[in-house]
């Protein structure tokens, strides 16, 4: 009995329920209102239970009769792109791409239709799970065949726009409207930008519309989760771990030892924002370094190519978005693979921030990247620091030179001199971190040129630069031109701190509490990155602050002005977030391996 029931489930429905006579056949029927067998046919292909050798029969069919179908038969043509192909047997995914070529050559009418049935199948299949009366159902994330199914997907693709070469005017929205809302699962979110990305590779013409597409959405998940509630999630895990570990030794006395493979700290992020983040930020940096790179070696020509469309997504994206902590990094790993990129993005950001015709903010927001860059990346070599000082303190110096001209007597106002405080705090920022390397090989040649620089002038202005920048980039500052003589800051430093009243904020009972001070709204966009996964990329080619740190910076022979809390509040990272949150020292991380494959 059970073997019969097993050949019953195997065996194909016997043909006796379909309708009588061919496709064909039926059409006719149809156009002279006889719409029996057209509304049993579309019932068979909607079964769920459907035989591979059924598919296969129908489309034979459709596809001898191709001609005869109208704008009245749509209904069965929707029924039959929503046939499950995708991961069936060979002849039933050769019969239905040849259905799809036919389908888009003789009915053009049905080619977006085909285009949105091909993008549905670019994220896992929806599994239907119910607990306790509840709908939890998401993505299957256990397919293995995906890897299949998406290349079933793309060679649908690819034969599409060889029978329809203006397909890529009409798929861009369609990928868009497709795009999964950030609710959905890191899987699911993962999957779909692999196969955008993978779509750019044999349709370039759409490849900047795609990179705008997935930065635009990355960008969403980075400003919903901000550095202080990334940090007070892991911080949280890290203790519920902790806790967790000492209950079970304390029940078991647990003597063994952690194996020596096992990493020091879980590669998923607690925060689910930013664990998602974290996914797409593997996939987007695992698209570059494929993208650059041929057998092992930098193709130039591509390289420069994609370098040229993140620009375009940087500056119409990324630039004005204030407090995004890791998509900028995407540029970040794309320079590292060449000094030239570096450089090209510095000048780049040069260019905008003397360009007058800008907007304020983006022009400082220019500074901020150029200064944090600077200062941050590894690659960078000390010549290039040096060239862009010298760019920042010449534009500085003219910008003061047309402030003394003026007639009038210039005053600390951010609404009026914003790019020119935003340059200040860049190169303040810069000196700050790359001090040691300008002073390394010849230390008289590098003070010279830090004299050269004229920093008292700045900083004796009557713009006042030091009362604007934020008090950590003040502070350290200051000592490092202490310590080189020159510049002396702290009597600047003290008479603004007796000038300027402290700044208030309402909390919500009403009372005034202090805050930070930050004038410029500033951020430095560049600093320490936070998601673990994607976070070892940029690891190895990254300055943290611990390896630049000077014991005589830090000395408590120094002048009082500066405290320890200042030097941890500028070790921490100065974001907005940061300096309201509590402070923190800053985590390097797991050490650097291979960057993990999405499939």
């Amino acid at each position: 009995m059970e073997a019969r029931g097993r050949d019953f489930l195997n065996t194909p429905p016997v043909k006796t329920v379909r309708f009588g006579g061919s496709v064909a056949e039926m059409l006719e029927k149809h156009r002279r209102g006889d719409s029996s067998d057209y509304e049993l046919l579309k019932h068979q292909l909607a079964d769920p239970d459907i035989k591979d050798a059924q598919i296969v029969s129908w489309l034979q069919e459709f596809r001898g009769c191709m001609t005869q179908f109208t704008k009245d038969h749509e209904q069965l043509i929707y029924t039959v792109l929503r046939l499950p192909w995708v991961g069936r047997s060979p002849p039933v995914v050769e019969e239905y791409l040849a259905f799809l070529g036919n389908l888009v050559s003789a009915q053009t009418v049905y080619l977006c239709s085909c285009l949105k049935m091909v993008v549905s199948h670019f994220t896992p299949k929806r599994v239907t799970i119910c607990e306790g009366g509840v709908d939890i159902s998401d993505s299957d994330d256990e397919d293995e065949n995906l890897p299949r199914s998406f290349d079933q997907c793309h060679q649908a693709l690819q034969l599409i726009l060889r029978y329809v070469p203006s397909t890529s005017r009409f798929l861009t929205p369609i990928l868009q409207e497709s795009f999964p809302f950030i609710q959905k699962s890191s899987r699911n979110l993962e999957c779909y930008v692999h196969n955008l990305l993978r779509v750019t590779v044999y349709i370039p013409a759409i490849r900047r519309d795609v990179l705008e597409l997935i930065v635009g959405k990355m960008l969403k998940l980075d400003v919903s989760a901000s550095r202080a509630d990334i940090e007070e999630a892991e911080e949280k895990a890290e203790q519920s771990q902790r806790t967790e570990e000492q209950t079970e030794e304390g029940l078991f006395h647990m003597d063994e030892d952690v194996s020596a493979d096992q990493p020091a700290v879980p590669l998923m992020m607690s925060h689910p924002m930013a664990e998602k983040l974290d996914a797409l930020m593997v996939v987007f940096m695992s698209y570059i370094k494929d993208v650059c790179h041929m057998d092992g070696s930098l193709h130039v020509e591509q390289t420069k190519a994609l370098f040229r469309d993140m620009l375009g997504v940087f500056d119409k994206l990324i630039l004005p978005t204030h407090a995004s902590c890791h998509v900028q990094y995407t540029l970040f790993y794309l320079c590292s693979f060449r000094v030239a990129l570096a450089e090209a993005f510095l000048d780049h950001l040069w260019r905008i921030l003397q360009d007058p015709s800008r907007p304020a903010v983006l022009r400082q927001s220019a500074a901020g990247y150029m200064g944090s860059f600077l200062a941050r990346a590894r690659f960078v070599p000390v010549l290039t620091v040096r060239a862009c000082l010298d760019l920042l303190l010449s534009w500085i110096h003219r910008y003061l030179d047309g402030q003394d001209a003026g007639g009038r007597q210039p005053c600390c106002d951010i609404s009026l001199h914003g790019p020119f405080y935003a340059a200040c705090q860049a190169a303040f920022y810069t000196l700050v971190f790359r001090h040691a390397a300008l002073l390394e090989n010849n230390m008289k040649k590098g003070l010279e040129y830090l004299q050269s620089l004229n920093l008292e002038r700045v900083v004796m202005s009557q713009l006042n630069p030091l009362k604007v920048c934020l008090p950590a980039v003040s502070s350290m500052f200051a000592a490092v031109t202490r310590k080189y003589q020159v510049a002396f800051c702290y009597t600047i430093l003290e008479r603004n701190s007796r000038l300027v009243l402290p700044v208030v904020r309402s909390s919500a009972g009403g009372d005034s509490v202090a805050t930070v001070t930050n004038p410029l709204d500033s951020f430095f966009p560049f600093d320490p990155y936070l998601l673990r996964r994607s976070g070892q990329v940029i690891q190895p080619l990254y300055q943290t602050w611990d390896e630049l740190a000077d014991a005589e910076l830090t000395s408590p022979s120094r002048e009082p002005q500066t405290s320890k809390e200042e030097e941890d509040d500028f070790l921490v990272g100065m974001t907005p977030s940061s300096l309201d949150s509590d402070l923190r020292s800053p985590g390097l991380g797991s050490p650097p391996i291979g960057l993990p494959r999405p499939f």
